[in-house]
């Protein structure tokens, strides 16, 4: 029997890593302004987007017929951030963004900040932060890659799961949170809410 929650997103990536630990999902995501504050760091940021991504789905579940999704299950949100030089790169606006996101990661390494949200008989949160090193990166590369499309809708410009990974030249921490959803920290914060995994 798989534990179920609601999903404040509406990433494909997320439902398969939860599918992945045997979590079902109803999907329920949020929309919100997901600009950085003056002068925010990269941590509080994403605590910050996590935290009212599952506040404004728990509340808009709230104001819906208990018929249409059960809001008595618990909500998970989750905020993804790239970070180099402490600055948040987010998603790229145009070719010529992207391209320039993927220079300033080419052979260097950077960090990926994912955060979690779960609000359930309580709020609680966790942080999951990776070290990604990339290889030098030609120009030719770089093009070639973003017209794939693969990396247009994706924080940093890129996605490790896909052919980014042919530039990865190492990664210290979670895979799954470079993904978008670090699976140990959200095992942890679902056995708060008394789901536990393995036993259900």
């Amino acid at each position: 029997m798989s534990a179920q929650i609601i999903l404040a997103s509406a990433s494909p990536r997320r439902k398969e890593l939860l599918a992945q630990i045997n979590v079902t999902v109803l999907i329920h995501p949020v929309d919100l302004d997901e600009t950085p504050l003056p002068n925010e760091q990269p941590l509080a940021y994403v605590q910050r987007i996590a935290s009212e991504k599952s506040a404004l789905c728990a509340a808009t579940l709230n104001t819906k017929s208990a018929a249409i999704l059960n809001s008595d299950l618990p909500v998970l949100a989750a905020d993804t951030a790239v970070v180099i030089d402490n600055r948040i790169l987010g998603k790229p606006k145009d070719q010529k963004d992207g391209i320039t996101m993927l220079s300033l990661l080419s052979g260097r390494t950077h960090q990926v900040y994912t955060a979690l949200s779960l609000r359930g008989t309580q709020h609680w949160q966790a942080v999951s932060i990776t070290d990604v090193t990339f290889r030098n990166l030609t120009e030719v590369e770089i093009l070639a890659y973003w017209n794939t499309g693969e990396p247009s809708d994706k924080a940093g410009g890129y996605a490790i799961q896909g052919q980014a990974s042919l530039f990865v030249a190492s990664i210290n921490g979670s895979y799954s949170g470079v993904m978008g959803l670090p699976l140990f920290e959200t095992a942890e914060l679902l056995a708060k809410q008394g789901i536990h995994l393995l036993y259900e």
